[in-house]
């Protein structure tokens, strides 16, 4: 399938990037260059839900294939939790979102924790193709490291034996659930 222009339903730096760096070839562009900055509503009870939902509303709007993504980060001993709500956990930011998590994970043993990404691929005619990654580890007492957003301070990764916020850009996304996702996605298409 030959597709030479994508809308990304997102405005996030990081992940446009990794788009790029997985569908080189295509055009990128982003909803806010589009002229789109409002936002789309994750009313969806999964990530698959809520990564179809933003792009089919892009792909609607601008008449182009839209991708979206739709992540985060699940705790085992929490039952999952935060999985959809991790950007808005606390109901704070990133900052209260790892505090969060650390006192409710305050004497817990079992601290395994995954992140989750589902991407979708939306095409105007209704068609639509998904890919899905997971990136394992699990959740130390403190924070460790500057890099990444989120929860990375505090995901020790077992591919990289060491927490996302000690790696580097380019050691994250070669493990990442969202380059783990988008390659599902490409490998699919």
């Amino acid at each position: 399938m030959e597709i030479k222009k994508i809308a990304v339903a997102s405005g996030n730096r990081g992940k446009i990037e990794e788009i790029k760096s997985i569908f080189r070839g295509v055009e990128i562009t982003t909803m806010h260059e589009l002229g789109f900055d409002g936002d789309i509503p994750e009313t969806g009870s999964s990530f698959k839900e809520n990564a179809q939902i933003k792009a089919k509303f892009i792909a609607e709007k601008f008449g182009l294939p839209a991708l979206a993504d739709d992540s985060g980060l699940c705790v085992d001993a929490l039952g999952g939790a935060p999985s959809i709500y991790s950007a808005r956990f606390s109901g704070g930011g990133d900052m209260e979102n790892r505090q969060l998590l650390l006192k409710k994970l305050e004497n817990v043993a079992d601290r395994g924790a995954h992140f989750e990404s589902c991407v979708c691929l939306y095409f105007p005619d209704g068609k639509a193709y998904f890919g899905e990654g997971r990136a394992y580890g699990s959740i130390i007492e403190k924070e460790c490291g500057e890099n990444g957003f989120g929860y990375d301070s505090l995901f020790y990764s077992t591919d990289l034996n060491k927490s996302f916020g000690e790696a580097s850009a380019d050691e994250k996304n070669a493990v990442s659930h969202r380059y783990r996702a988008l390659s599902d996605l490409r490998s699919k298409l």
